[in-house]
């Protein structure tokens, strides 16, 4: 073996060791770097345990897979439950959580129908921008006898500026209403142009004085001009995934997928990884107490019962029986650096939770190996309504485990074949 051939699979090794967080010698023999070669090699078509998909909710697809040996045991139906579900009405700002939330193909109903866009752009501004708008509190108030299905409450932090006054506008705008309000055809959204109504405030409850526009008291907490934007009429499609290509689906302001899905022991795991790295890699100290919040992921549907990173794994859950509509896992959530914002101070953290997950979550999803996955992107196939309690889950399973030979001396936990970030 020539030494720059050598010197190449040694390198490859590491960075590969590396990201799954195994430790590597320092020096490598020829002996070990063949027999580490071949246990990679070996490793490779331990392909096993994927149950064939029905794809019942994804009808368009129609590439072939090859067949696979049939998965041996699963979680019983009814061990996996919701904990919680969590609607966030204006992108990037805080969640709600509801006991029952009804749902379409787009997702929870007002999750993320609204965002806030800069007024000189037309470019949507998340938390990654402008970390304090996580303290913007939007609180529904349904009336079903109202033309508008009731109202979305804003307020503000205490910390606000005094101008930064509650305001109302409609929940669900009327065609009528809609009428009245102008629509910005090419909002900036990451890759895509989306559109959306510049909303306005109702009148106010307690006062017979015009109300001051959404827009306008928004932008006193931004210090610059912004818009608060309801989403419009054109259908934006999301992005084909690895393990669903032929994809067709549709979402209103999230990043991309209608649903994020997670379960509260793969939070447990995250803030135990964290413990574990205090003192390391800018981990402050106050780590070894300080809570790891779920809300900083901003999940729509929260399980507990399976395990940590269970949702790996699922490819299909129906909640609350078996005949719901069945919610699509089409992809691992690839994280980025919204989680290291606090939402309770609106403070981004400097290394918390985003580089202890690079550490130990990077890799996990074969087609995006360089991004920190958590959670599950979840596609619904109709509508439906869900609540608190049983999940019937998994379905479908598509696992492979992966084993490192005792030369590195680690095995790697299972991955899921599925999916991408």
């Amino acid at each position: 073996m020539s030494p720059t051939f050598a010197e190449s699979i040694i390198d490859t090794l590491r960075v590969a060791a590396q990201r799954i967080g195994i430790e590597t010698p320092v020096t490598w023999s020829a002996a070990s770097v063949t027999t580490a070669v071949l246990a990679g090699s070996f490793a490779l078509f331990r392909l096993v345990y994927h149950r064939p998909s029905k794809r019942q909710s994804l009808p368009s697809e129609s590439h072939e897979k090859k067949k696979m040996p049939q998965i041996a045991v699963k979680p019983q139906d009814g061990t996996v439950k919701v904990a919680e579900i969590l609607i966030h009405p204006i992108k990037s700002c805080r969640g709600t959580s509801v006991q029952t939330a009804k749902y379409t193909p787009e997702g929870l109903e007002n999750d993320r129908k609204w965002c806030i866009i800069d007024a000189t752009t037309n470019t949507v501004i998340t938390a990654r921008d402008f970390p304090r708008m996580v303290l913007i509190t939007p609180r529904i108030e349904s009336n079903p006898s109202s033309a508008h299905g009731g109202s979305l409450v804003v307020t503000f932090p205490p910390n606000a500026p005094a101008e930064c006054t509650e305001f109302h506008v409609p929940l669900q705008p009327s065609a009528d209403t809609l009428k009245g309000w102008e629509i910005i055809d090419k909002i900036g959204l990451f890759d895509h142009h989306v559109d959306g109504y510049i909303g306005q405030s109702l009148p106010s409850p307690s006062s017979s004085a015009p109300s001051t526009s959404a827009s306008e008291i928004l932008s006193r907490y931004f210090g610059k001009p912004v818009h608060l934007v309801y989403k419009g009429p054109r259908a934006r499609a999301v992005d084909a995934t690895h393990a669903f290509p032929d994809l067709q689906a549709t979402s209103v302001f999230q990043d991309m997928y209608p649903l994020l899905v997670l379960s509260k022991e793969s939070m447990c795991e995250v803030e135990r990884e964290v413990r574990k790295r205090v003192g390391e890699q800018g981990v402050d100290e106050m780590w070894r107490e300080e809570r790891v919040e779920l809300r900083r992921f901003r999940p729509n549907i929260v399980f507990e019962g399976g395990g940590p990173f269970a949702e790996d794994q699922w490819e299909e859950v129906a909640i609350g029986r078996t005949d719901a509509p069945v919610i699509t896992l089409v992809s691992k959530c690839a994280r980025c650096l919204l989680p290291n914002v606090s939402p309770e101070t609106g403070v981004r953290d400097k290394a918390v939770p985003y580089k202890v997950i690079m550490k130990f979550r990077t890799g996990v999803d074969p087609i995006d190996k360089m991004k920190p996955c958590v959670g599950c992107n979840g596609v619904p196939a109709a509508d439906g309504v869900m609540n608190g309690g049983v999940v019937q889950t998994p379905f479908q399973f598509s696992i492979f485990i992966l084993k490192v030979s005792a030369s590195i001396g680690t095995e790697l936990k299972c991955k899921h074949l599925r999916s991408e970030g």
